[in-house]
């Protein structure tokens, strides 16, 4: 069972800037509400209470959303405009936040690692809130966490990408198992290959189910080029150690870490409101 669900939301935000030098690029709207509640509902649908976010400096903004506001409440009562905050308060009402600060940003293995004091000795979701995942009744979380249920490993997520953006990417190559089209053994990853290196082009996407064995092989990976640690490197000695599975997302993903993409997500999600 997965209790749960690490968000790292430590980052810059620099493709967003100006935007991002005062907001954080998780509270980032999408409609009327931020990325990072986006996330914090697929949790919640898959069955996960209690949320670990990794932030950083200038990211209060964050702790605030998640709390109660109870001079914006008093202002609201018996309003017509009182039914706003109702989403956001029963998400505060079913769910636990805690926080812990990256202090330096060497990646998201890093970040990962940061939250091993949130976590602790089990399971856990990682959900990269820039990566907007949309399907029909199960979420993309809900579906990982059944495949978890049957191998109990490390189960990543990735979607067919075009060939040409294989270096935008951590790639996997693998071998179907339990008779599906969407289930692979990981038996090799790559992070960001370019195109003719590529073994695949099955990239992973921001929703991960790891166990606790990654973070003790977090703290022996050598960072890279950058000096960062990459959950990638990670996943690939796990996956040699012992078994990772991938699991392919079938529905619609926006990286709203873009500004195309984050145009592109808030189009989609007006159109299916009929806003436009």
């Amino acid at each position: 069972m997965i209790n749960k669900c690490l968000f790292p939301a430590a980052g810059y935000g620099t493709r967003f800037l100006p935007a991002t030098k005062a907001v954080p690029k998780e509270m980032l709207p999408i409609l009327t509400k931020p990325l990072l509640q986006y996330a914090v509902e697929e949790a919640l649908q898959a069955g996960i209470s209690n949320m670990a976010i990794v932030t950083g400096r200038g990211k209060r903004a964050i702790e605030d959303h998640f709390d109660n506001s109870y001079e914006l409440e008093s202002q609201l009562k018996n309003t017509p405009q009182e039914h706003y905050l109702n989403e956001i308060k029963e998400i505060i009402e079913k769910a636990n936040f805690t926080y812990v600060r990256q202090q330096k940003m060497l990646g998201l293995g890093h970040a990962i690692l940061t939250g091993e004091l949130l976590i602790g000795n089990e399971p856990f979701a990682v959900v990269l809130a820039d990566d907007l995942c949309i399907s029909g009744n199960k979420n993309l979380l809900m579906e990982m966490n059944e495949v978890y249920k049957k191998h109990q490993c490390s189960i990543i997520a990735i979607e067919e990408i075009p060939a040409e953006k294989t270096s935008s990417y951590g790639i996997i190559s693998g071998e179907l198992i339990d008779g599906t089209k969407d289930t692979f053994l990981v038996t090799d990853m790559v992070e960001k290959p370019e195109p003719k290196d590529a073994q695949s082009n099955l990239g992973i996407i921001g929703r991960y189910i790891l166990t606790p064995e990654i973070f003790n092989i977090l703290r022996n990976t050598k960072p890279d080029k950058k000096g960062e640690i990459q959950i990638t490197d990670a996943l690939k000695t796990q996956a040699k150690n012992g078994k990772v599975i991938a699991y392919k997302f079938k529905g619609e993903r926006f990286d709203c870490g873009s500004v195309e993409g984050y145009v592109k997500a808030t189009n989609f999600l007006a159109k299916e409101k009929n806003l436009i």
